[in-house]
């Protein structure tokens, strides 16, 4: 299954930054059940594509919806700062 949404990054401030986008909570409603027994400690495992960059990752449950974790490679790599909206696809499962 594939998805694609618009989201602003966003920081989550901890001992070190992190950088997550959004996904809206009606495609988080959808994935949450295309992924059900694909989860693990409620974290759903991801192939995302931001711009030309392609990469695996992790969505993690946030108050109703999923959190798409940023790594700086990607950010640097598509010259993402807080606040920017970014285009996501992505797809269940890692397969890069």
């Amino acid at each position: 299954m594939e998805y694609a949404f618009e989201g602003a990054v966003i920081e989550w401030r901890g001992p070190a930054p992190f950088y997550y986008v959004p996904m809206p909570v009606e495609d988080a409603e959808d994935l949450k059940e295309d992924a059900r027994g694909l989860e693990y400690w409620g974290q759903v495992a991801v192939t995302a594509t931001i711009g030309a960059t392609t990469f695996t990752t992790a969505l993690f449950p946030k108050d109703g919806t999923y959190l798409l974790p940023l790594k700086v490679v990607v950010r640097k790599a598509e010259g993402l700062d807080l606040d920017d909206v970014v285009e996501v696809r992505m797809r269940l499962g890692h397969d890069v």
